[in-house]
């Protein structure tokens, strides 16, 4: 259970974010937006896009893009698992493995839509050689804040209009993201402080004198070390 109970995290994750990703996909019409909390401007939001690349739109124009990007997400994913479990072996703090989980959970919810969606959903690009590993990411989550245009004295961006948040996403980017985050906030906990060379060195014991490391005495008297030893 040591190890299972963090795999089980990754699982939930998994089946949040394709039971979502279903439920947008059955229940809204592409590019459809609904309104969870707050108006029709602000708040957050389910807008349901296709992601056909990586994140931020990124994405690699040529035929065998998107093939190459399925098969370093799956390899990603087994590198990651397989961390997770070398971690576990080696006692690593708690927090650190369930961000690793998290982490995993998000890798295999965005791999399944890869690698399965364009024939199970049939959402893959119409110029793609071939449905497998050519499938859509599905997202839906939105949060549209606010938005401001710059004053005109501010540099290089006075006058320009500005949208805070603009991305849309889904839970398994959701989980990565925590997971990296909490990470990167807690390395120093995760992971203690190494302790740097000169740490190791002590100062050279004074002629006469004999340092002993741990609850022995300090014998700082050459007297004393004489009566000791016999002399």
């Amino acid at each position: 259970m040591k190890i299972y109970k963090y795999f089980l995290l990754a699982l939930g994750v998994i089946i949040i974010d394709q039971v979502s990703k279903l439920l947008v996909h059955h229940y809204m019409f592409l590019h459809q937006e609904i309104t969870v909390i707050g108006n029709e401007q602000f708040g957050f939001k389910l807008h349901y896009l296709l992601n056909p690349g990586m994140a931020f739109g990124i994405r690699w124009n040529n035929e065998f893009g998107k093939l190459a990007l399925t098969v370093f997400r799956i390899a990603a994913m087994v590198g990651i698992a397989y961390y997770l479990v070398k971690m576990a072996k080696r006692d690593s703090k708690a927090g650190f493995l369930w961000c690793m989980a998290l982490i995993l959970g998000g890798a295999v919810g965005n791999v399944i839509d890869s690698t399965f969606y364009g024939v199970l959903l049939n959402n893959h690009p119409t110029n793609s050689p071939t449905p497998w590993f050519h499938g859509q990411v599905i997202d839906m989550l939105f949060f549209p804040l606010f938005d401001f245009t710059w004053p005109t004295w501010v540099p290089f961006v006075g006058g320009d209009y500005f949208f805070f948040f603009s991305p849309v996403f889904n839970i398994a980017d959701s989980s990565i993201f925590v997971g990296v985050v909490i990470i990167l906030l807690f390395q120093r906990r995760f992971f203690g402080e190494k302790l740097h060379p000169e740490d190791y060195v002590t100062e050279a014991p004074v002629e006469g004198t004999h340092e002993v490391r741990g609850s022995d005495p300090v014998i700082d008297n050459p007297e004393n070390l004489k009566s000791n030893t016999g002399e």
